[in-house]
């Protein structure tokens, strides 16, 4: 079994970019699958993490998370969704509409060349445990893992879709990810109307990460809306709200970018520290980094809680 790793930056990592891996339900768009993978350069049996961005971010971004993820001991794989602003393709696009369905098939891409994929990276496929997967989304990456996780999109009527889940798949974590539809503006009721997940299928296990400040413009409710996937969901979940947090969780996509309006880093650390911990929990290779992390909430005097059921 992997031990805990040290720092990040005491252990030494590597990134290999741009990788790609085949995508025929991307073939109408002309636009290929790229992604980035980023692991130790040291360690055997990692675990393997997919990243599912928000919206209009790429593989270029959530450095900081990432990198602690990888000197977690995980192998981190960051697809770039079709959504990234590099494409162009903006929420007037009558493209957009249909992408939420794109990122999964996205994920599913993945997961069903990962072997391939990771022998891109020399020496890499052989150090890693790819009976070990895990995926992590934030915002409406969120709803992207969410899916591969066992949740499902409801239709207009409230009819579920199918089921988009992953048998790769043996926990997630889904941070600052929208709740249920039934609260949504009007706004995102006309424009993201697929914004209506039903998390009552995902039966997988999942961490919900929470921002007690996330007070979104797309929703008529406050920032319990974010909570929804773990209170709506059936067990095993785990909660952990970050009281001050906001949409970003202090900067998780990156230091200083424009999207950010509570910037620490100390607030990413945290968050990123609790994403690896849970894994490495619910994926049976270490639970002695969520203990520490229960105990820092403890200790945080009410600014972090944790929550299971």
């Amino acid at each position: 079994m992997p031990t805990s790793a040290p720092a990040p930056l005491d252990r030494r990592l590597v990134a290999v970019k741009p990788l790609t891996v085949p995508a025929p339900h991307r073939a109408a768009s002309g636009v290929a699958l790229q992604l980035k993978v980023t692991a130790p350069v040291d360690g055997v049996d990692l675990p393997v993490l997919v990243f599912s961005h928000g919206n209009a971010w790429s593989m270029d971004g959530y450095g900081p998370s990432v990198d602690r993820w990888a000197a977690a001991g995980f192998v981190v794989v960051q697809p770039t969704h079709l959504d990234s602003r590099r494409h162009g393709i903006t929420p007037h696009d009558p493209r957009f509409a249909t992408i939420w369905r794109t990122r999964v098939e996205d994920l599913h891409a993945v997961l069903d060349h990962l072997g391939d994929l990771l022998a891109e990276v020399p020496g890499l496929r052989e150090r890693t445990d790819a009976s070990r997967v895990a995926v992590v989304g934030h915002s409406w990456g969120g709803q992207t893992a969410g899916a591969l996780l066992g949740a499902r999109v409801e239709g207009p009527a409230g009819d579920p879709a199918e089921d988009l889940s992953h048998p790769a798949v043996r926990a997630g974590v889904l941070v600052a990810t929208t709740g249920t539809g039934d609260s949504l503006t009007g706004f995102a009721r006309e424009h993201l109307p697929f914004m209506r997940p039903d998390f009552s299928t995902m039966t997988t296990p999942v961490l919900v990460v929470a921002g007690g400040e996330d007070d979104s413009a797309l929703s008529t409710r406050g920032p319990d809306w974010f909570t929804d996937a773990y209170r709506l969901g059936p067990s095993p979940r785990r909660l952990l709200t970050v009281t001050k947090g906001h949409h970003t969780l202090g900067g998780l996509a990156g230091e200083a970018v424009a999207e950010t309006t509570d910037e620490d880093p100390a607030r990413v650390e945290l968050v990123a520290d609790a994403v690896a911990a849970f894994l490495l929990d619910a994926l049976g290779v270490d639970d002695g980094p969520w203990r520490e992390i229960e105990g820092r909430a403890a200790g945080s005097g009410g600014a972090v809680t944790t929550e299971r059921r």
